[in-house]
């Protein structure tokens, strides 16, 4: 899977999900004026954004190891201190921020106890430490219908349904092994609105994460099944699509 993609392919990807997401997301952190917030696996800025609108741009910093993402968080958060580099080893100092969020990025951790840990490490005692993960193994995240799709077509096929936190009370384990306590989990869900078929499906074939990848790798008879399979699954146009994230608030 891939991630070095260009933001504007993620944003009509994913974008149009974790935009409403964050808004969303952001809410439960009870933010408050003087905290200095971190955004760990950043993206394009999207969490990044709505921290920066409650606190100022000066009082968040963002990290992420793609450099396209790097780039455009830079660009549309300006004055945020945007980092290249990965959550399991976060180049700041013990006790640095007041809080420390990741939105949809610890399922796609290399070692999602150490990166959880690490924001723990880097976040004070007493603070926050905020993370939130699609709902892939119930079947209630945004991508759901192309997987079942996938599997019509091809019953061997991995999903992301076994990526780490994505399962009902994973996420929250997570940040117990982490060392994390006063654990707090829940869920929030949006609904995103397509107007027509073709708009939900091209950003698939834009190679973006797992469902990208998949798609980038099969050829054009195959392509068209699934095509074919995701059309069927889908009600008529227009139509919504529901995405539900499992969240997770803890103390360091």
């Amino acid at each position: 899977m891939s991630f070095d993609v260009a933001a504007a392919a993620y944003a009509r990807f994913m974008g149009v999900y974790s935009e409403p997401l964050a808004a969303q997301f952001v809410e439960l952190l009870d933010l408050r004026p003087g905290q200095r917030a971190l955004d760990v696996g950043c993206g394009p800025g999207v969490l990044t954004a709505q921290l920066a609108q409650r606190l100022g741009a000066s009082a968040v910093v963002a990290i992420d190891p793609s450099t396209p993402f790097v780039e455009a968080a830079r660009d549309r958060v300006p004055g945020v201190d945007v980092h290249e580099g990965s959550a399991e080893d976060l180049p700041f100092a013990d006790g640095a921020y007041d809080l420390s969020v990741a939105q949809l990025v610890v399922h796609f951790m290399s070692d999602p106890v150490a990166g959880l840990a690490e924001m723990a490490r880097v976040t004070r005692p007493g603070g926050l430490v905020a993370a939130s993960v699609w709902d892939h193994a119930g079947e209630r995240g945004p991508l759901t219908t192309f997987w079942s799709a996938v599997r019509d077509v091809d019953p061997e096929a991995p999903d992301e349904s076994g990526l780490p936190g994505v399962r009902e009370g994973d996420l929250a384990e997570l940040f117990a092994r982490a060392g994390l306590c006063d654990i707090q989990a829940g869920s929030l869900t949006v609904t995103v609105g397509f107007p027509s078929f073709d708009q939900w499906w091209e950003p698939y074939t834009m190679g973006v994460g797992p469902a990208g990848a998949y798609v980038a790798g099969l050829d054009d008879r195959d392509r068209e099944a699934l095509e074919v399979a995701c059309r069927a699954r889908l009600p008529q146009e227009p139509f919504d699509v529901d995405a539900t994230a499992w969240t997770v608030m803890a103390r360091p």
